[in-house]
């Protein structure tokens, strides 16, 4: 199998590190800590920062100064596992990905260097401030229309559903270049991605969802293909510009795969931090009146959820050779989970980490994305759409909040966290 496959099946890990403590019961896949993983989070790092989870087959990192450590020894502590299924692939699975056209290879979150750092050179160029400035209108022109259509029909309202869902997705498709036409196509392909690469889904999910990855990996290559001789302003075109321009630097299936990478789970973090800020605000009435009054505060306040109810509360890296760990000998070929949900609220960072304040000093202090040569490359993208999005809602429904009584769910994964459901009201 290739070393830059895009999606390699797990190996079987090496025995955990001699003498190193386990926690036989954890997961993160557990019903308590999927519910509200930062209590849970927080015992595990005070009584052991560095643990073997046998459940899970990882050992979990729990520590900021340990977890920023290893983001950024890239040469020892791989990134080449970040888009791989936890657990081994149903057989039924299996066959539908062996068709011989799946092929897309490794790109960024999971491209070691130096082919990372060249492809990313190309890449990075489409995140700049003129794409931001190119999409904004967009984004605020979508937000107004689903707002809307929200308020047409009246509260309450699932905010998933009518707004946090469909604005990203579409989001990301106008900047990579999509035709607006197959939008719901492809948000049909795209939705369960994250049981595939950090959930446990059964082999008749399994089943499904590799048909869905089949069909939007052929969707990506006849899009690529037809954009050569049709491009436009987006992201699409210049990265064949760019890949025609410089053709040593980046080849064709590198492209095709960029597109593949980024459109297919680029906006579920996304989904959730809109989700998550909203639900850090609403339960703290007084801040998003401050919001409200005060737009300058947004910033902040987005950094301060990125830190307190981040919607990526772990990541993951594969050991390349024998190392250490939090003082444990850990050979070669360790998957290792870094557990920001623990590290994201450490008392010796941040004064009363447990509280939200949305004008906290050190907020952007957090690791929600990542650290070093993998820092992730659609930060900026969250952070501008996610603050467009709070502004835009607070002037148009300042008396927005949480509908009464609901319990909220949370998809059973590793890594995303946001609630499947978010039931709003607000005065007519």
């Amino acid at each position: 199998m290739s070393a830059n496959k895009y999606h390699s099946e797990r190996p079987a890990p090496p025995p955990p590190p001699a003498g190193c403590p386990a926690h036989a019961g954890w997961s993160p896949l557990d019903d308590d800590y999927l519910a509200e993983p930062y209590a849970i989070a927080a015992e595990l790092r005070d009584t052991t920062p560095v643990f073997y989870a046998p459940k899970l087959g990882y050992l979990v990192v729990c520590e900021m100064a340990e977890i920023e450590r290893i983001f950024t020894d890239h040469e020892t502590f791989a990134s080449v596992n970040v888009q791989d299924p936890v657990f081994p692939l149903a057989p039924v699975a299996h066959e539908i990905l062996s068709a011989p056209d799946f092929d897309p290879v490794a790109v960024m979150s999971n491209r070691p260097e130096p082919d990372h750092g060249r492809i990313r050179v190309h890449t990075r160029q489409g995140f700049s401030n003129k794409r931001m400035g190119d999409l904004e209108p967009y984004i605020r022109r979508r937000s107004h229309e689903l707002i809307d259509a929200m308020a047409a029909a009246g509260p309450p309202a699932e905010f998933v559903e009518r707004f946090a869902f469909p604005l990203p997705g579409e989001t990301i498709f106008r900047f990579i270049g999509f035709p607006q036409s197959d939008d719901e196509m492809l948000k049909g392909w795209c939705g369960d991605r994250k049981a595939f690469s950090w959930g446990a889904p059964s082999a008749a999910e399994q089943a499904v969802i590799a048909q869905h990855m089949l069909n939007y990996w052929r969707y990506c290559r006849d899009f690529t293909a037809a954009k050569r001789d049709n491009r436009g302003d987006d992201l699409a075109s210049e990265l064949i510009d760019a890949q025609e321009a410089h053709p040593t630097d980046m080849s064709y299936r590198e492209v095709e795969s960029v597109i593949y990478g980024l459109s297919f789970a680029g906006h579920e973090a996304v989904t959730a931090l809109v989700c998550n800020t909203l639900l850090c605000l609403f339960g703290h009435r007084d801040q998003w009146d401050a919001v409200c009054a005060d737009p300058s505060l947004i910033g902040n306040a987005v950094e301060e959820v990125l830190r307190y109810e981040s919607s990526q509360i772990s990541w993951r890296r594969i050991t390349t050779c024998d190392t250490t760990v939090g003082g444990y000998d850990v050979p070669a070929g360790t998957p290792i989970f870094l557990n920001f949900a623990s590290a994201n609220r450490q008392a010796d960072i941040w004064e009363s980490p447990d509280s939200f304040d949305i004008r906290r000093p050190n907020a952007n202090r957090h690791v929600s994305f990542g650290k070093g040569v993998h820092f992730c490359l659609g930060a900026r993208l969250a952070r501008f759409e996610t603050r467009l999005v709070i502004e835009i809602l607070a002037e148009r429904i300042p008396t927005l909040r949480l509908a009464p009584g609901q319990q909220l769910d949370y998809f059973p994964n590793i890594t995303f966290r946001g609630p499947t459901q978010l039931h709003v009201e607000w005065d007519r």
